[in-house]
């Protein structure tokens, strides 16, 4: 009997080079969510900003993104990893409702988390079959016998 497929619901645990990309797509994310936090909380202390909530509410919140960010990023050897990394880009996209400027982070990074599993698991893939053709193990690549 096989295993079930990854999917939707259950995504591979990800490979090396999926690790690596999404998570300097994280720690990207991370620093723009934390300037966006400084922009919203100087905004709310000049301007009066939105009003339910509290200039250092709203900067504690961005910075509690950004730490979630960084969080994500290091939790991605495994599948947690992954829902922790669209848990990311989907408050990144509901920050949006506070410093509408966030929608466009949200969407560029969205897009890049997206790319970067795509195709950092047909890269992880490619480089299996690769090393299995060689008679490899996977991830001895640069390995060379003296």
């Amino acid at each position: 009997m096989t295993s079930p497929r990854p999917g939707l619901l259950r995504p591979p645990v990800p490979g090396p080079m999926t690790r690596r990309l999404c998570g300097a797509t994280l720690l990207a994310q991370a620093v723009s969510v934390f300037f966006g936090a400084l922009v919203v909380w100087q905004l709310a202390r000049v301007t009066g900003g939105p009003r339910p909530a509290d200039p250092a509410v709203l900067l504690g919140g961005g910075i509690g993104l950004a730490l979630l960010c960084l969080v994500a990023a290091g939790a991605l050897r495994s599948r947690a990893g992954v829902w922790l990394g669209w848990a990311c880009q989907l408050l990144t996209l509901a920050s949006a409702l506070v410093l509408p400027a966030m929608a466009v982070v949200a969407v560029l990074f969205g897009g890049l988390w997206w790319l970067c599993l795509t195709q950092g698991q047909r890269i992880d893939a490619d480089r299996a079959r690769w090393a299995a053709e060689a008679g490899q193990a996977p991830g001895l690549e640069g390995t060379a016998a003296g």
